[in-house]
């Protein structure tokens, strides 16, 4: 183990981590788990077999990383959207109209969330997938909840913070599947108005 760790300090990368793991989480995405094989990893990075195990380690690691970078993306894109001191409906409808954009983007066509997309499968029989997952939903949830808190008074009457949030993240959710399943803008569009106005009435 101490003279592959030297090895691999005595031989500097020349490419790059970050843009080799976008490369292959658009194979997972477009793919799934399952069915991405190591080869299609290796041609869609570029790079041969040992050193994406020399980078990442093996494919189900690959995996992991392109997972939890999504997460984190993903987390931080949500909460800067619901940071801003606009009117929640303004928020909402905002927030809603951008993850539909995404959502329906793709380079084999509109691919919706890489976690509900590719995780929520993977979940099943996988823990660490399982708990990235799992992860990432109860935050959203929290975001969307502390956001409500703030903005009791423009929800939906009598719908409290804590019932509004799985509400809001459900929308988000609905939005991802029904853009992988082929929904055009105007479909989405009138998704994303629904769930605005079951919100904040």
């Amino acid at each position: 183990m101490v003279q592959k760790e030297e090895r691999r300090r005595g031989r500097p990368r020349s490419f790059d981590e970050g843009e080799v793991l976008e490369k292959a989480r658009a194979v997972f995405w477009n793919l799934g788990y399952a069915a991405t094989s190591l080869d299609d990893l290796a041609r869609a990075t570029g790079l041969n077999r040992p050193s994406l195990y020399g980078a990442f380690g093996d494919k189900h690691a690959l995996y992991l990383a392109a997972l939890t970078r999504t997460r984190d993306e993903a987390l931080a894109s949500l909460g800067a959207a619901l940071s801003t001191e606009a009117p929640l409906k303004a928020v909402l409808t905002g927030l809603y109209g951008r993850a539909g954009a995404v959502y329906r983007a793709g380079d084999a066509g509109p691919r919706g969330c890489f976690i509900i997309g590719t995780a929520v499968t993977q979940a099943l029989d996988d823990p660490e997938a399982r708990a990235v997952t799992a992860g990432f939903l109860a935050e959203m949830d929290r975001l969307f909840r502390e956001r409500f808190e703030r903005s009791a008074g423009e929800l939906a009457k009598g719908l409290a913070p804590e019932t509004a949030a799985p509400m809001a993240s459900a929308a988000l959710h609905t939005l991802a599947i029904r853009a992988r399943a082929g929904a055009d803008e105007a479909e989405m569009a009138a998704v994303a108005k629904a769930a605005v106005a079951a919100l904040c009435g």
